[in-house]
């Protein structure tokens, strides 16, 4: 029985084969990673319609055998670069006609190759892998939940320990050291955590500005799982008396957050789902203050296809998932998104972070 890393090389193959190219060189890590299970880098790998071969190095040889023991694999010497082991091995390929990672590759290394292959057709393709990785299949699904889990838990636990004087960045490295507690491999990416003011910033960078009563609190954090990830913003209230602006404001984003996200289901248009959010946000008067798409894919990357924006004419189909994240930024004054990531599902969207609650009230909290 094939495993689901042959299946993908398999649909890999037959994207190929459709438009007329008998071999590509896959030069991004993290799609030879998500085409054959290896976890090193430094690798390419080969596949034409006869089979594949993974280029490596003797430092990951054992790795390869244990993590893809049933691909080919071919171990170059130390003193042969991984572009001289690839084309010794295209030497033997048949008609010369050859697909390369377009929206990878460097340029550098395309006229090396060119270089050194007189007679061969250069194929550009348009993310191939990546279209692949944007349908989920059932054991990507899982360790995202997993990931989902693990953010969620480490979550809850700096939440209820959150006092007056901690820093952002105090924050920040003790809710990614949480999540290894809990499991993760690391922090998705380097978690956002902004005090006051500084949350009107959608990517503030976490410094030495002190929780204080009566201010936002943004957090935006993720963990990654077996390579899955997750990605998450909540903005908590550090006080019992929030103002009538700042709750007024949290319910805008609120009900964008919720209408967009009922939205989702197959056969939708992204930009028509964000066109939802968007339209919530604008016909409340700050539509110029929420200026990034609604949301993106994610899953071996924390952006990854497809987009929820203004011009995504992607449709939804069942395995996407897709973060929804609606915010208002207001220059010193602050800003409040809602982040979950949803699965698109046969008949809807599923959250894959339930257990993280979102309305108001639950994100007050008192630091004093």
């Amino acid at each position: 029985m094939k495993d689901r890393f042959q299946i993908r090389r398999d649909k890999l193959r037959s994207i190929l084969k459709k438009d007329g190219v008998n071999a590509m060189i896959v030069t991004n890590f993290i799609n030879v990673a998500y085409l054959t299970g290896f976890t090193g880098d430094d690798s390419y790998l080969l596949v034409t319609q006869d089979g594949d071969t993974l280029i490596s190095d003797f430092r990951y040889s054992e790795q390869i055998e244990k993590e893809c023991s049933e691909l080919a694999a071919y171990i170059r010497p130390a003193e042969e670069s991984s572009p001289k082991a690839a084309l010794k091995l295209l030497n033997a390929v048949t008609p010369k006609r050859l697909g390369v990672e377009s929206a990878s590759m460097t340029l550098a290394l395309r006229d090396l190759f060119a270089a050194a292959m007189d007679g061969w057709e250069f194929v550009g393709m348009q993310s191939p892998v990546e279209r692949l990785r944007m349908i989920k299949d059932k054991s990507e699904i899982d360790l995202m939940r997993k990931a989902g889990v693990i953010a969620a838990r480490a979550f809850e636990c700096v939440k209820a320990g959150l006092r007056a004087e901690q820093t952002e960045i105090e924050l920040k490295n003790q809710l990614e050291h949480v999540m290894k507690q809990f499991g993760a491999e690391n922090a998705s990416f380097s978690s956002i955590i902004a005090v006051g003011p500084w949350a009107s910033l959608c990517h503030a960078t976490p410094g030495d500005r002190r929780v204080q009563q009566g201010e936002l609190l943004l957090i935006d954090w993720g963990a990654t799982y077996k390579g899955y990830m997750s990605d998450n913003t909540r903005t908590l209230i550090t006080t019992p008396k929030p103002s009538q602006k700042l709750r007024k404001l949290y319910e805008i984003v609120l009900q964008a957050h919720r209408e967009s996200a009922a939205a989702i289901a197959p056969g939708k248009r992204c930009r028509d789902v964000d066109a939802i959010a968007r339209s919530i946000i604008t016909d409340a008067g700050y539509g110029k203050f929420f200026g990034h798409g609604l949301g993106h894919g994610l899953g071996l990357e924390i952006h990854e296809n497809p987009r929820f924006n203004t011009v995504a004419e992607t449709i939804l189909e069942p395995g996407m998932v897709l973060t929804v994240e609606p915010g208002i930024y207001l220059p010193n004054w602050g800003g409040i998104r809602i982040e979950d990531d949803y699965l698109v599902t046969k008949t809807g969207a599923e959250n894959l972070t339930p257990r993280l609650p979102i309305d108001f009230d639950a994100m007050v909290t008192d630091v004093d």
